[in-house]
């Protein structure tokens, strides 16, 4: 698989935006909303750097007619947004709420309206409360769970939706919210996480065939990559880059895409809970691979006492966004990804789609007017080159799709990072595009013409 397939560079980019239902929706107890693990996140007191609690945020369960809008304008082909488990299946078992299947139901016929392609995602880590009760993704049981409401969406939106999907970035949920706890459920288990892993990859599957059973003609998973870089040419900076390319980039695509697990016996690291069949529903056909990126990775040996192999440390001579010196800015390290990914995984590598990319930089809670985020249209622009370089360099990609279409409640960093196109007061729900907002507009009509 060396040697790079032809690939039409000249086939027409589609261009997105993207949001994810906790971070923008609000209304967290109305319509008959459940509770997530997300909830219980911003509710433990100093669990939130700013304090907050999502609420209202952009209050898209009751403004969705502005960000259409807005989508509108700003010209895209496809709105990427995410569904609530606990809106549509409030404990995560059983009948669908009526209310929050309603409200998806007006959000799609908005967009078709539109004429904008509604592009779900499935899960963005809002696993209803009582199933991490019962253990969350370190149980198998949740896959099924998943499965189920899958059918329950397909069901009820599968006459209009063909677009979808699944799980987004799995490494996220089993990282840093099993693993280190920086993120919800809050657990600290290091390896002991990694059943988590297998069980999203097998829920991927199974939702898959549901959603193709349904009519479904695009589908696939979501997750976030990066460019492994060692910190020096030492023997143990490169063993810990490459025990941390497995850990975030290998051990999510290659059962998808492969069919099977690298090894991690040789790190040391316990196997995947893996029944008959598992990899065969993992690996179930896709049609496009959904790509997150953001940033590089530089990684060293961790000192003997740690009890992982490696740590991340900052990239040299690399500007950062807001989050710091972890989210350096390297554009050709897109490219490199990209390029990558076709060059290991060939002709079982299916389009790609990149499913976020953005970046965050400070900016003030309320504006009378647009913010001039220069760094921000820096940061698209060379991003978009790098997808672009990769493409001409044989590497099929379909869709680009812009993280975020509206500033939003941050995760762990509640409203203290923005990365949206557009500015919101998080007091009032009040939208304001920024400079960033125009160009990407622009360019997308130059990229058309």
């Amino acid at each position: 698989m060396t040697d790079l397939p032809l690939a039409d560079s000249s086939r027409r980019l589609r261009w997105s935006v993207a949001t994810a239902a906790f971070q923008i929706e609000g209304a967290r107890e109305e319509g008959g909303r459940g509770r997530s693990i997300w909830d219980d996140f911003v509710d433990a007191p100093g669990a939130v750097r700013d304090g907050s609690t999502a609420e209202p945020g952009p209050d898209s369960y009751h403004r969705y007619l502005d960000d259409v809008e807005l989508l509108t304008q700003l010209g895209v082909d496809s709105y990427r947004f995410s569904i609530s488990w606990v809106r549509v299946q409030p404990s995560g078992v059983g009948a669908a709420n009526p209310e929050g299947l309603a409200y998806y139901d007006r959000l799609v016929d908005a967009l078709l309206d539109a004429g904008v392609t509604p592009f779900p995602t499935l899960y963005h880590w809002d696993l209803p409360s009582t199933l991490e009760g019962r253990g969350g993704w370190l149980d198998r049981e949740t896959a099924y769970r998943f499965a189920d409401y899958s059918a329950l969406i397909a069901d009820a939106l599968g006459d209009r939706v063909t677009d979808w999907y699944t799980i987004n970035e799995p490494v996220s949920t089993s990282l840093q919210g099993y693993a280190i706890g920086e993120l919800a459920p809050r657990r600290q288990l290091l390896f002991a996480s990694l059943p988590t892993v297998h069980h999203q990859l097998l829920a991927h599957g199974l939702s898959t065939r549901i959603l193709r059973e349904c009519g479904a003609t695009t589908i696939g998973i979501v997750n976030n990559h990066t460019a492994v870089r060692p910190a020096s040419n030492s023997a143990a900076d490169h063993e810990a880059a490459f025990a941390y390319d497995i850990l975030h980039n290998r051990v999510f695509a290659e059962p998808v895409l492969l069919g099977g697990y690298p090894d991690l016996d040789a790190l040391g690291m316990p196997p995947m809970p893996v029944l008959a069949d598992d990899l065969e529903i993992i690996s179930t056909t896709t049609d496009v691979y959904g790509l997150n990126f953001y940033n590089p990775t530089t990684i060293a040996a961790s000192a003997p006492e740690s009890p992982v192999p490696f740590e991340v440390v900052p990239t040299p001579g690399a500007a950062h966004t807001g989050f710091g010196p972890e989210w350096p800015i390297v554009p050709s390290a897109l490219t490199e990804v990209l390029v990558d990914f076709q060059t290991r995984y060939g002709d079982r590598l299916p389009p790609i789609a990149i499913a976020e990319n953005g970046a965050s930089f400070a900016e003030p809670d309320s504006v009378t007017g647009p913010i001039d985020d220069v760094d921000r249209i820096g940061y698209l622009d060379g991003h978009i080159a790098a997808v672009e370089d990769a493409r001409e360099r044989g590497v099929r990609i379909d869709e680009y799709t812009v993280w975020s279409l509206l500033d939003n409640f941050e995760w762990a960093e509640g409203f203290t990072q923005r990365f949206g196109l557009v500015h919101v007061n998080h007091a009032t729900g009040e939208r304001t595009p920024k400079a960033s907002f125009d160009w990407y507009r622009t360019h997308i009509q130059e990229a058309r013409s």
